[in-house]
């Protein structure tokens, strides 16, 4: 294998191990929609509550709701 491969490969590695342990440690983010205020202008420039995190100004992780489906589906299976 070359060292670049190799390389690149320990590196892919690390980043999803990090990712991991993130969504371990901090399952909930700012929400993306509304950049974490709760609300958004609609397009006649009124303010309306955010319906991606319902006001909350924060959502979950996507590897966190990944690592949760598959818990479920492993608990689902072993029951």
């Amino acid at each position: 294998m070359t060292p670049i491969v190799l390389l690149a490969s320990l590196a892919t590695l690390g980043y999803a191990a990090w990712y991991l342990l993130l969504c371990m440690v901090a399952p909930w983010k700012r929400c993306d929609h509304c950049d974490g205020t709760g609300h958004h202008r609609t397009i006649i420039g009124t303010h309306r509550e955010c319906r991606r995190c319902d006001g909350t100004r924060l959502r979950v992780r996507t590897g966190r709701r990944i690592i949760e489906h598959i818990r479920d589906e492993y608990r689902a299976g072993h029951q």
